[in-house]
């Protein structure tokens, strides 16, 4: 039998590579001994570009570029010299876990070090740019990445704005002769796993600046800033930032690059499993077990577990699906793609000490799996009593 556990991050607990690890551990202790294969994952969100970067071989490459408040620190992008590829992680730069909570503050948060990291990839050479953008701490449209980038941003008097995005109500004109032009024959594709548009009910401000510590007043402030910045671009450019799909994306960053360069944005799971050939890691396997912190209705919309039980569905393998939180009722979408959800929770808890016994509790969820799985016989479904012939699952998992 062989086993391939592909999770991805559990938000501000563990990365994939320690979940992965963790329930590895778990299916050894309970006396599993066949062949298990860790292939963790990323569907664009933070720790992506670490993922990729390991899976590819990429060496770091370290610059001084301004954290989202602006003070210097040393952040690194992924580097392939033979591809001239740079594999930037937004979060390293501009995202929301470099700060305390007390200092979040998306009027004024910046993408600035973004910007700054890929000005040093275009230094070093890069010819193609993958850009991970998830965890960040802004809703900025993208423009400190711009600015760092060469854009200039005007009010109506001619001077030059002083705080992203706070005052981008004032923006009146945009200025893009100084604008990096090596951008322009540079392959970009963006990295996300949220279709979001930049503006409205479901956009950039009213989804994601409550997460990055804005209120009901900053979000109607945000809202004003990022129309504002759409609709001088709109006049600028002719380009309307709001069609596109998934521009809202890490606080509209893809779409405030997508009006400047030709960018490509990826459906962040899809492109990360082809990069690293996950399709080939899946022959011969009986099982794939896949996670992340939550799994319910919204992971059909493109989240990591999704895109693996997808492709594990395709060649007809059983997925066990892990997270700290799984619906306390039967959903018959999610369970055509997960047959068996296992919340690593044995019993309601805070979220705060759910988050701290995640490792522990992910081992206890591993040692049950690797016992449960050791004691099937029919690792291809083919048990003429089992209640799903064809998944392989015990009957006593359904009940």
């Amino acid at each position: 039998m062989k086993i391939v556990i592909a999770p991805n991050a559990f938000k501000n607990s563990l990365p994939a590579t320690a979940v992965a690890a963790a329930l590895a551990e778990g299916i050894r202790r309970g006396g599993y001994t066949g062949a298990l294969v860790c292939r963790p994952v990323g569907d664009g969100g933070d720790g992506t570009g670490s993922l990729l970067a390991q899976y590819l071989g990429a060496e770091q490459v370290f610059a001084n570029v301004a954290d989202p408040l602006g003070r210097t620190i040393r952040a690194a992008f992924g580097w392939i010299e033979a591809t001239g590829t740079a594999i930037i992680e937004m979060a390293d730069a501009s995202g929301l876990r470099l700060l305390q909570p007390e200092e979040y503050d998306p009027l004024h948060a910046s993408t600035l070090g973004c910007g700054q990291l890929i000005t040093a990839a275009l230094n070093r050479g890069a010819r193609e740019l993958l850009l991970c953008i998830g965890g960040s701490a802004t809703v900025d449209g993208g423009t400190g990445l711009l600015k760092a980038l060469g854009l200039q941003f005007y009010d109506a008097e001619g001077g030059p704005l002083s705080s992203l995005p706070a005052d981008l109500v004032k923006l009146h004109a945009i200025e893009s002769s100084g604008f990096d032009r090596r951008l322009h024959r540079t392959t970009i594709t963006i990295l996300c796993d949220v279709k979001n548009h930049l503006l409205g009910a479901k956009g950039a401000a009213a989804v994601f600046g409550p997460q990055k510590g804005a209120g009901a007043d900053e979000v109607l402030r945000l809202e004003a800033a990022l129309l504002q910045w759409r609709n001088v671009v709109l006049q600028t450019t002719g380009t309307d930032m709001n069609v596109l799909e998934s521009g809202g994306a890490a606080g509209g960053v893809a779409a405030g690059l997508a009006a400047f360069c030709k960018v490509h944005i990826a459906d962040g799971i899809g492109y990360f499993l082809k990069k690293i050939r996950f399709e080939q890691e899946l022959e011969e396997a009986d099982w794939v077990i896949t996670g992340e912190g939550a799994i319910d209705h919204q992971t059909l919309e493109g989240k990591a577990p999704f895109g693996v039980a997808i492709m594990a569905r395709q060649k007809g393998i059983p997925v066990i699906g892990i997270a700290g939180n799984v619906p306390d009722r039967a959903d018959a979408e999610l369970q055509a793609y997960f047959p068996r959800l296992i919340s690593i929770n044995e019993q309601p808890t805070p979220l705060e000490e759910a988050i701290r016994q995640t490792r522990p509790n992910l081992v206890k969820t591993g040692e049950k799996i690797g016992m449960a799985l050791e004691k099937t016989t029919y690792s291809n479904g083919n048990d003429p009593s089992s209640p799903h012939p064809g998944t392989g699952i015990p009957g006593e998992w359904l009940k």
